[in-house]
């Protein structure tokens, strides 16, 4: 949808970005001395672009996650998926995914879906969909930062059938145990991606 707005405009409003100390992490209450999560991805690396096929611009599914050393008395998993370089007042929100078991170390490509396997778990985004929200930065707006963010909870969150952000966000005060943070990138005036990642965090 944002493809078709004019490049003038979109560099016009250049400068207009939520801000990266808005993104969930940066108020969820995580501090220094806690455990950092092993975040990665095998179709990028940290700091990359997305490839298209994750985006707007191509088949618009989620991409694969994979994670290792959680912190000791993690009970459930959350993610957030938000764009801090969005023109609009709060980073938008790609995705949301509660209540994934401690025991779970990926999710696969694809599954952040309405009908996907992970469909029970996922929330609202930013759209009001339960699914993954493709990256479709205005044209002419830069690049922009897609910060994939999982919190290891100590118990499970207990929110509505349907949580956005903010409903996550309260029900996950005081149970955040440790965090991991992979930064993808997208813009459309960037280069053809690089070849996926290889990683040993892959499932066998």
């Amino acid at each position: 949808m944002l493809e078709h707005v004019p490049a003038w405009m979109g560099k016009l409003f250049s400068n207009f970005r939520a801000g990266h100390e808005k993104l969930a992490i940066m108020k969820a209450g995580i501090s220094a001395d806690m455990p950092m999560i092993d975040l990665c991805s095998t179709a990028f690396a940290a700091g990359a672009r997305l490839p298209d096929r994750f985006t707007a611009d191509g088949e618009g599914m989620s991409p694969p996650l994979l994670w290792a050393n959680l912190p000791e008395g993690t009970s459930s998993l959350a993610l957030i998926v938000e764009d801090p370089d969005a023109p609009a007042p709060n980073p938008l929100v790609h995705a949301l995914v509660l209540n994934m078991s401690a025991d779970q170390s990926h999710i696969k490509e694809g599954e952040i879906a309405k009908d996907g396997t992970l469909a029970p778990l996922v929330g609202r985004n930013s759209y009001g969909a339960r699914a993954w929200l493709p990256p479709d930065p205005p044209t002419g707006h830069g690049n922009h930062d897609y910060v994939f963010q999982l919190f290891a909870l100590s118990a499970a969150v207990e929110t509505a059938d349907d949580p956005g952000r903010s409903a996550l966000m309260e029900a996950m005060t005081g149970k955040v145990l440790g965090a991991g943070v992979l930064i993808g990138t997208y813009g459309r005036s960037e280069a053809a991606p690089s070849a996926p990642v290889s990683t040993s965090l892959a499932p066998q």
